[in-house]
This record gives structure tokens, sequence and C-alpha cells, in this order.
């Protein structure tokens, strides 16, 4: 026989012991015992769950109440190439906020046309910057020329929170590159240029900045090089274009906010200076005005940067050569007219037409003259505006250069002394001078 239950062994053990005792005592023992036996069972049933209830009292009360979950002890390192990157350089990018002010009328008196009054209208600039050297008391920071443009006060967020007040010391609207200065009690780190030569298309990049203002300050995206040299052209507040810069393009995230703050490289370098991204171009194929783009941010090589960079701490300027000439585009004048009045031969296509000869222009000791075009700088062919700036901005006041121009149907060779310097006006303003 198989073992026997709890009840029934003590049911037929308790019924041996009085059987030798009392026969005749059998059936009211035997209800009896299945009386005690189911009242054990209960009893037991009883205490087991008694028992498992004051378990889970005990411990439920242990964890203050039921349901009650807790946070894993368990520490995970996370710690990675790009977490340190980001930590070499992160209290070396600041927040840039520049002011300019103007006198505004108030609505009632503009309702009744009279003038200001002499209340002040402040506007305000938000962008990014990072501090790239530390020298005594003094502390020097790179931005975009676009975010402080037009102002007349700038502060700077440092990555502690601290606000402090931010000087000047240059700016080049052509490269789009600006430096400032802060008193350098409170910088904790400055950050190191990269050689933006090295870069590989592929590599990681981290975007480090202050996308829509200071309230995400250093905030951090990532991505890879996707071009490591792409030439865009650039056009002023107007949209006259300016002139083509060479940089790097990434798909880190760059948003309003994030320029002048730097792009570096795994090792905690920067590479480059956000400076812009496109977010529409064109028409698209399916008849919308534009194309909606995404991942296509660029940054200022830092190559670039540093030779810029230091000219304006030292000059507080960059010096480049101009012609001194109003010109426009060959494209931008109709068929009949280059051949009626500029005489061109029609295999001519591009080049750029000289409008006006300032003064003093270096052109005024050559045989160039009014109408005349100008298709090639040095061998180099000119195809627009854009293209004669950035040709004649490879080269420093006092080169000498070649140009070829058409003069009356005829192509023509001279060497030009680049003798006048170039200033904003006549670099980025919608006249087209050069």
């Amino acid at each position: 026989m198989g073992e026997r239950g709890p009840i029934e062994g003590e049911f037929k053990e308790l019924n041996s012991e009085n059987n030798s005792s009392n026969n005749n005592n059998n059936n009211k023992f035997v209800k009896k015992v299945a009386i005690i036996s189911l009242v054990a069972g209960l009893l037991g049933g009883g205490v087991a769950v008694g028992a498992y209830n004051w378990y889970e009292s005990r411990n439920v009360t242990s964890n203050n109440s039921l349901g009650a979950t807790k946070t894993s002890n368990i520490k995970v390192d996370v710690s990675s190439q790009t977490t340190k990157a980001f930590k070499s350089v992160k209290n070396a990018v600041v927040s840039v906020e520049a002011y300019s002010s103007s006198s505004a009328t108030n609505s009632i008196d503009a309702l009744f046309g009279n003038s200001a009054k002499g209340e002040t209208a402040t506007s305000t600039s938000e962008g990014s910057g990072v501090i790239y050297k530390k020298t005594g008391n003094t502390a020097f920071i790179v931005t975009n020329n676009h975010v402080i443009s037009g102002s007349n006060k700038i502060e700077i967020i440092l990555a502690s929170g601290k606000k402090v007040s931010a000087t000047e010391v240059g700016h080049d609207a052509v490269s789009d590159l600006a430096v400032l200065k802060i008193n350098a009690k409170d910088v904790k780190q400055v950050a190191s240029f990269g050689d933006s030569d090295n870069i590989q298309v592929g590599e990681t990049a981290l975007a480090i900045g202050s996308p829509l203002g200071s309230q995400y300050a250093t905030s951090l995206t990532e991505g890879i090089i996707s071009a490591k040299k792409r030439t865009i052209d650039v056009t002023d507040s107007s949209g006259n274009a300016t002139g083509q810069a060479t940089v790097i393009q990434t798909d880190a995230a760059i948003n309003p906010g994030n320029s002048g703050g730097p792009l570096i490289n795994l090792a905690g370098q920067v590479i480059g200076i956000n400076s812009m991204k496109l977010s529409s171009t064109g028409t698209s194929s399916y008849g919308s005005d534009s194309t909606s783009v995404e991942g296509m941010g660029f940054a200022i090589p830092s190559n670039e940067v540093v030779k810029i960079i230091n000219q304006l701490v030292k000059n507080g300027k960059v010096s480049r050569p101009a012609l001194g000439v109003a010109v426009v585009d060959l494209s931008n004048i109709s068929s009949s007219d280059q051949s009626s009045t500029l005489k061109l031969p029609s295999s001519v296509t591009e080049g750029v037409v000289i409008a006006s000869v300032e003064s003093d222009s270096p052109l005024k000791n050559t045989d160039i003259k009014k109408y005349d075009v100008i298709t090639k700088v040095n061998g180099k062919k000119i195809s627009d505006v854009a293209t004669l700036k950035e040709e004649l901005y490879k080269h420093k006041i006092g080169d000498t250069v070649s140009i070829e121009y058409y003069h009356e149907g005829s192509k023509k060779t001279t060497n030009v002394k680049l003798t006048l310097e170039a200033n904003d006006s006549n670099t980025t303003s919608a006249s087209n001078e050069n």
C-alpha cells in the first residue's frame, strides 16, 4: 500500500487504540474522530493560510504598501568615447546673447503719425560659442558673426549658468566668424582645435550648443561627417549671393541657437563651428513650393576657423583684396544686350559685367572699362559674382593677378596689383561691389 494520508493514518491509529479498550464505542469514536479530523483539517488549513498571510503581511509592510516597487541597484557602465568627448569640452561651450537697441514710437504716436519719443526697443539674438583660449585674465570665445551682428551689448552664459559681459574683439562677415573676450575668472575648461583636413566621411561627429536658446544650453546631438568639403553659396540678409564657402556637412541635428557652437570629433577636439543648416530647398517633384530637408547641417572647418580668428585677435579684422568695381552676373543681361551693347561672341556665356569703376580701384591703371566682361582670374573661370569673390579672397593685398576680360568683343588679358582692401560694404552688400 502507498503512504497513508495524515487524516487516514491518524484515524486508523486512534481507531486501533480504541479497539483494544472498548469495541462498543466504535461508532461514537468514528464520529468523534471524523469531527476532530474535520476540525483539524480546517485548523490546519487556517494555520497554513494564516502563516502565509502573516508572511505576506510582513513582506508588504517592509515595502511600505501593496504593489510597491523599487529601482535596481545594478550599476550599468555606459561610459563611451562619446561621453568622454562630451565631458572634455562641455564646460567650454557657452550661450551667446546679443542685444541691439533702437528708438521706437509708441502705438498712439504711430497712430497719429508722430515721431519717435526716444523709447528703446531691444531685440535679442541667441546663439552658441566655444571658449578656445585663456590667457591671463582673458578668455577668448569664437562664435558666428551673424549671432552678434548689429548688437551693442553681448552677454555670455557659462556652462555653470553664470552670466558675464563680453566684448567684441573682431568679426568677419565673409567667413561668418567673430571673436569675443570675457574675464577668465570663472572659466574652468578650454576647448582645443583638431585638424579638419584629417576628418573622414562616416566618422562620428558631435554638435554641442544651445538650440532654441539658453534654456537648452549644452545640448548634445550625434551624427556623422556627411562630406568633408562641400561648396555652398553664401547669401546676405537680402538673399543676394555674396560668395561661396567650403564647409563640413553633417547630419548631427543643428537647430537655430546652435550657430557658433562646436562640432567635435570623438577625441573632443573642435573640428568645425556650426554655422547653418538647410531646412527647405527649391521646388519639390510633387509640385509643392519647397522640399523638406532633414539632416543637412554645415560647419566652418576648424583649419579655416583658426586662420580667421588669429587674424581677428591680432588685427580686429581680416584683410582681403577688392577690385573696387560694381559688377553684375552676365546671366542677368539679356541675350540681345549681350550682343548689341557688350558685343560678346555667342560662345561667351558666363562672367561678370563691369557696371562702374570706383576712383580708388586698382583697375584704374588698366584698360578695363564699363561694360567689359571679366571671365577669368589667374586662369580660374569666373561664372558669377560669387566665384569672382572666391578667387580674389585666395590672395593677399599686394598680390598681382592676371585678369582675362572681353572689351567690345575682343578677349584681352591684363595684370592687376591688388591694392584695395575689401570691407563689409563691398563684400556682402547687395550692390555687388568687389
